[in-house]
């Protein structure tokens, strides 16, 4: 496979020569159309950030976040060994047979939920090989590679990202959320146990339509909405 990656119709890629989120953000802020997939393929990580250019208020937009991590778990789940689990984190994170691989970020043109944002920028760093640290030290983080994933090349992994996440977005917009909803929550880790998300302890209980966590509180039922996530735009 060739070393420059190559993408669907209406994506094209940068190679960053910086952290690939900074890129597709400094792309976005100055007017860069949707689509473009800045990536930085690292011997023991790698990176991609995707541009887009949400129709729809941003509440219902963050769905791009879940779909863009579908995508890359069912990239992984094509090219990776069967026996090998890809799970997600409501908040981003991305779990390889149980343990955190990397994790997702996502950062729009605005915060103001009932707004259509002129971008959206969703990316993944995405752990190959383990640092020293992690060598048998920390068994609740690994790395790709230390989970007989050897032979998935990030050129492969990132092409493969950009076909799966592209269909995810695809039958989000005609389909809309709830094909979408099916699939993730059947990925997504820790649905009925007690996590922390946003500051917040609770029983998860899954997900609203727009992929607010709904976390119990003793009686009461609280909504983390996805928006939470967003990181704050230069």
């Amino acid at each position: 496979m060739s070393e420059t990656p190559c993408f669907p119709p209406l994506m094209w890629g940068e190679a960053a020569n910086g952290p690939a989120f900074d890129h597709a953000v400094m792309r976005a802020v100055t007017g860069c159309d949707a689509g473009l997939i800045a990536h930085r393929l690292m011997p023991e990580a790698m990176e991609a950030a995707l541009v887009l250019a949400p129709e729809v208020p941003l509440a219902r937009a963050m769905a791009m976040l879940p779909a863009c991590a579908v995508g890359l778990q069912n990239a992984l789940g094509a090219l990776a060994p069967p026996e090998v689990a890809v799970h997600l984190d409501w908040d981003g994170g991305i779990r390889v047979n149980g343990a955190g691989c990397g994790g997702f970020r996502v950062m729009a043109a605005g915060a103001d939920p009932s707004a259509v944002p002129d971008w959206l920028v969703v990316g993944f760093t995405l752990q190959l090989l383990p640092g020293v640290a992690e060598m048998g030290e920390t068994p609740e983080i690994t790395a790709l590679y230390a989970e007989g994933c050897a032979d998935v090349t990030p050129p492969a992994l990132l092409e493969a990202w950009a076909r799966h996440t592209l269909n995810a977005l695809t039958r989000w917009e005609s389909d809309g959320p709830r094909p979408l909803h099916t699939e993730w929550r059947g990925l997504v880790h820790g649905i009925g146990e007690e996590v922390t998300l946003c500051g917040v302890t609770g029983t998860f209980l899954g997900a609203d339509e727009d992929f607010g966590a709904l976390l119990r509180l003793g009686e009461e039922t609280r909504l983390i909405p996805l928006t939470e996530l967003l990181e704050e735009a230069p």
